[in-house]
């Protein structure tokens, strides 16, 4: 499994992710809580993880190595 998710995408799918699990934690103000924020926890182990599947399999690669 190679990286294929640069570092500006990193951080961007980590803020997506921590925003969506606040959101599904009911962190966030005059928002009431849902159960789709869960769905943040894929963008969070894909950014750790450096890799992505649907990337992967689209041919897409942002980290800028070949």
């Amino acid at each position: 499994m190679s990286t294929n998710i640069g570092i500006v995408d990193r951080y961007l799918r980590l803020i997506v992710g921590v925003g969506l699990v606040a959101w599904a934690l009911g962190f966030i103000p005059a928002v009431a809580p849902s159960p789709w924020g869960w769905i943040g926890l894929i963008p969070i182990v894909t950014a750790l993880a450096g890799h992505c599947p649907a990337y992967a399999l689209f041919g897409v690669n942002t980290c800028g190595r070949a």
